[in-house]
């Protein structure tokens, strides 16, 4: 089976109700439109607020674009107030559920294995699950490559289905986030490119690695095919930069078509 280009998009909780509502019909009508070679070759995923879930499932509904919850309950459904459960995602129609985000394990104190019985819930519903790693601290590419391999390790190694399900690993340098520079595309490419090979060699092709970084125009070109794709903030919030990405995307497909 090809390799499907990656672009997600997350809220977080910058957007009201009413604005993600027009966020997702504008940015369904961008989809719609897409040529239908180009929709097939891609796997588009969005992450809106949680309250706004129901919204984004039926805007989207028809198109390529999936939706997501941008966190799920660690434990089964049950006397937990104000979680949500991926038993109630997975039935609402979400697809993927995003887990590990740098802000959940600092500012909520996640920990490894809280990530760990995320990541159960998310396998034993079916939802494929993004997951956010990164080194705190500068590091050489091959330092930091090792230290994506060991999280990865971390979430993997102690499970006994074979083959697993289906993950993205979204990886982002913590150190760069909000940072004057951000990392440089020969970082980016150098660790994506080892992480995605030690994925690939000891758990299986049905992973991949997206980068999970501040992203613009062009950013894409410069890294693929050494990520399987990228995961935008801020810049897609307006949805005239999602068909920008969506274009440029398009145009490396047809490159890769073209080779």
């Amino acid at each position: 089976m090809p390799v499907k280009l990656v672009i997600g998009t997350s809220h977080k909780t910058y957007f009201g109700y009413q604005q993600t509502q027009a966020w997702c019909q504008q940015v369904a009508e961008i989809v719609r439109a897409l040529p239908d070679a180009t929709a097939s070759a891609l796997q588009l995923f969005t992450f809106p607020a949680m309250p706004a879930l129901a919204a984004a499932l039926e805007a989207f509904s028809g198109t390529t674009m999936a939706t997501g919850a941008q966190n799920v309950c660690a434990a089964p459904p049950g006397a937990w107030t104000g979680e949500t459960s991926a038993t109630m995602l997975q039935e609402m129609g979400c697809r993927y559920v995003e887990i590990g985000h740098a802000e959940r394990r600092r500012h909520f104190g996640e920990t490894i294995d809280v990530i760990n019985q995320k990541l159960d819930r998310a396998f034993a519903c079916e939802l494929t699950p993004v997951i956010c790693i990164g080194e705190e601290h500068r590091m050489s590419i091959e330092n930091a490559s090792a230290f994506a391999c060991q999280q990865v390790d971390e979430l993997l190694a102690h499970r006994r289905a074979s083959p697993l399900p289906a993950a993205i690993f979204a990886w982002e340098p913590q150190w760069a986030i909000g940072a004057p520079e951000p990392a440089s595309d020969e970082y980016i490419r150098g660790v994506c490119s080892a992480l995605r090979t030690y994925l690939h060699q000891r758990y299986g092709a049905q992973f991949q690695v997206i980068y999970g970084g501040s992203a613009g125009p062009g950013l894409l070109s410069r890294l693929w095919p050494d990520v399987d794709g990228i995961f935008l903030g801020r810049f897609a919030h307006q949805p005239q930069a999602v068909a920008s990405i969506l274009a440029e995307a398009q145009a490396l497909l047809s490159t890769r078509s073209a080779g």
